[in-house]
Formats: structure tokens, C-alpha cells, sequence
């Protein structure tokens, strides 16, 4: 018997807040069969707090007619963190995209049910790659931020892949396939599919979703992001240190990385 992942709603964000904290010890976050996985106190804690962590998306910045000519200043940032704590030791190691050594660090806090972190992903990403990350001018980390059970499910997925490369991309075809599982009544076996191709076995994707250690530390990663740096909503940027909220354009995000130059 399959069971279904709940569906990603846009229900107001108090709603989601307490529909996420609970739906973390459903079953529902389980594929095919697979036993209940039991949130840890730790991590339910976290969830559950008398804070519990805003579950929006933020706005996607749209191009304007000064970005069509390619005159484009850079967004102003909305904060500023402290770089040495940002870069700190997660409790998932980060995996860089691009050269470690690059002078500017870009952190993305996302989820993967995130249609503005997809819009992104899509859209500006590739762009901002070719011109910035592939040159050694900036590197690229993306922080695990779910706000939906499968979300939290489909990073489970992308760290049980295997090695950075791999995690990338698989990270790259669940933001590609999103609306094919994120959406889906059948969403246990779209995600299986993709596990699939990333040559995890029907065994190894049931085993990675049943593992409570790895659960808790993508909790982990996404508490310290809301509380240690403020992430309220996806996307959130960190540019070198600078907070900016949305899917920025290539043009937007080229100019922010350009002033951090």
C-alpha cells in the first residue's frame, strides 16, 4: 500500500506553521510502506516552539525595464549577518558549488516545494553559474529551509544520493520536476522515480526516509536559519553576509555579486 505525502497548500501562514510542526510525526511524509519514522524530541521541539518558524514564500523579484536595458542596481539588503557564524559548521556539511575559494559566498536558504526557489533555480541560475560561479568569482550553498513535509523528504532524498556532485543534482531535478511530485497525488512514487535515476534502489529510498538522524539535522539546519540569521521565507539570500529576500533576477543577483567584489 502506498501512502500519499499531505499536499502543499496555500493556507495562511499561522495555519501553516502549526500544520507543518504537526504533520512532521505523520505518516504521511512516508513512501511505500515505510514504517513511521519518529521525529525526535530534539527536533519536534525545535518545530514546536512557542516561535515556530514563518512558512511563506518570498516575493520573486521581477525585471524591470532598467534591467532589460542591463542597467541594474543592486537590490538593497533587507539585513546583514555575521559572516564567521554563517559559515560556521552546520549540522549537514554544506556543499559548495564552484570554487571554495571564491571571494564572494552566496548561502541560499530554500525548500524544494518553493515555487520562487524553483523560478530561481530556472531563471537566474544558470546564468548567474556561467557568469559568476564557473569564472571563480562566487560560490554557491544551498541550506536546507523545508516548510512542508515533502520538502523535508525530498532533501532526505538529495543527501541519501550520494556524494556533493550527486546531491547537486539531485537537487537540480526535483527543483526541474516539481511539479510533477510536489503536487502530485502520487507523490511517494514520483519522488522514488527520481530516486531512481539517481541510482538509489526502491530498499535505499525507504531506508533513507526511515533515517531519524538525517531527519533531524535537515530540522536542525532549518531552525538554525531561522533563528541564528532571521530566514522567515524562501528563497533567502546571504551575500557574503548581506540578507536578500526573493528569487532575484541573474541581473539583480549579477549586481549584488558584482558589489561584493
Amino acid at each position: 500500500m502506498q501512502v500519499q505525502f499531505a499536499k502543499p497548500h496555500a493556507a495562511p501562514r499561522s495555519m501553516r506553521r502549526r500544520a507543518f510542526a504537526a504533520s512532521l510525526a505523520l505518516a504521511s511524509l512516508f513512501a511505500l510502506g515505510v514504517s513511521p519514522l519518529v521525529v525526535s524530541s530534539a527536533a519536534a521541539d525545535g518545530v514546536t516552539a512557542e516561535r515556530p518558524m514563518l512558512l511563506a514564500q518570498a516575493s520573486s523579484s521581477s525585471e524591470t525595464d532598467a534591467a532589460a536595458n542591463g542597467d541594474v542596481t543592486a537590490p538593497e539588503a533587507s539585513g546583514k549577518v555575521d559572516v564567521e557564524k554563517l559559515m560556521a559548521e552546520q549540522a549537514l556539511p554544506d556543499v559548495v558549488i564552484g570554487d571554495a575559494n571564491a571571494p564572494v559566498t552566496i548561502v541560499e536558504y530554500a525548500s524544494m516545494t518553493c515555487s520562487h526557489c524553483r523560478e530561481f533555480h530556472e531563471s537566474s541560475y544558470p546564468q548567474i553559474k556561467k557568469d559568476y560561479i564557473d569564472t571563480g568569482k562566487a560560490k554557491l550553498i544551498i541550506r536546507e529551509f523545508p516548510f512542508d513535509p515533502r520538502a523535508l523528504a525530498a532533501f532526505m532524498l538529495a543527501r541519501c544520493a550520494g556524494d556533493d556532485a550527486k546531491r547537486t543534482a539531485m537537487v537540480d531535478v526535483l527543483f526541474d520536476q516539481q511539479p510533477q511530485w510536489a503536487f502530485s497525488n502520487q507523490a511517494s512514487a514520483e519522488l522514488l522515480k527520481i530516486s531512481r535515476l539517481a541510482g538509489m534502489s526502491e530498499e535505499q529510498f525507504k531506508a533513507c526516509l526511515n533515517d531519524k538522524e538525517l531527519q533531524k539535522k535537515v530540522v536542525d539546519v532549518q531552525q538554525a536559519g531561522e533563528k541564528e540569521f532571521g530566514v522567515n521565507a524562501t528563497p533567502t539570500f546571504f551575500v557574503n553576509g548581506d540578507k536578500y529576500s526573493g528569487a532575484l533576477s541573474a541581473a539583480q543577483m549579477g549586481a549584488v555579486i558584482d558589489a561584493h567584489m
